[in-house]
């Protein structure tokens, strides 16, 4: 088995989807591999994109882009920074945050798509599935599943 060339991490935002990226950073620092942080976000209609420009003033909902998870990614790639990966780029994409997921993982012909364990063992993933069981099966690469619900990390 070769070395890594493209890790993928996806993150909500949460802390321990942060965990999650401290960990995917860390292989990315030790193997030299380029970290990809990918965020899904749901897409606002037209009308909630009007109600929060109203909110937030025209000029500032501009500003601030049309959804959270430029935010997101921007503290992301400085936690992966922080613990070492170097070649950090960031992707966000509307969508389920499986599909989005296992659509980049594709098109960006990652080798490893990490996620934290969040979900696994709650009742609605065992009655819904979590996204990292759903990723687990769908993925067309390696999945490393961190372990990111004890407290301990960040």
């Amino acid at each position: 088995m070769g070395s890594f060339s493209t890790i993928l991490v996806g993150t909500d935002g949460s802390e321990s989807s942060f965990r999650a990226v401290e960990r995917a950073a860390a292989i990315a620092a030790d193997t030299g591999a380029q970290l990809l942080i990918v965020s899904a976000y749901t897409q606002m209609s037209g009308r909630e994109t009007s109600r929060a420009a109203d909110a937030l003033g025209e000029e500032s909902y501009k500003v601030m882009g049309a959804h959270p998870a430029d935010d997101i990614l921007r503290e992301a790639a400085d936690v992966a920074r922080k613990a070492g990966a170097t070649k950090v780029d960031t992707v966000s994409k509307a969508g389920d945050p499986v599909d989005v997921l296992v659509k980049v993982v594709d098109e960006q012909k990652a080798d490893l798509c990490v996620v934290g364990n969040r979900g696994l063992n709650s009742l609605a993933g065992r009655l819904l599935g979590s996204v990292p069981a759903n990723i687990s099966h769908r993925a067309s690469c390696d999945v490393l599943i961190v372990h990111t619900t004890s407290g301990r990390g960040r």
